[in-house]
């Protein structure tokens, strides 16, 4: 990053509970036209608590975990 972009008041997770929700993205192409997007979370996906990321840094971790919880029980 170059040095004069200042993030130093930027708040982690501030827009994660919208972000799971779904966001849309404007583009505003060269020409004038304008186009819209909608994005959502993809079928199956989840978003981890950032509290929660650290312990669990990859699909492979969850999955262990979820498959250990299931056994005991």
């Amino acid at each position: 990053m170059m040095e004069e972009y200042d993030f130093s008041t930027g708040v982690r997770g501030k827009h994660y509970k919208s972000w799971r929700a779904g966001h849309t993205v404007v583009v505003t192409k060269a020409v004038g036209n304008i186009e819209q997007r909608h994005f959502t979370l993809q079928d199956g996906a989840v978003m981890l608590d950032p509290d929660l990321r650290a312990r669990f840094p990859d699909s492979e971790s969850v999955n262990m975990a979820l498959r250990s919880l299931v056994q005991q029980g």
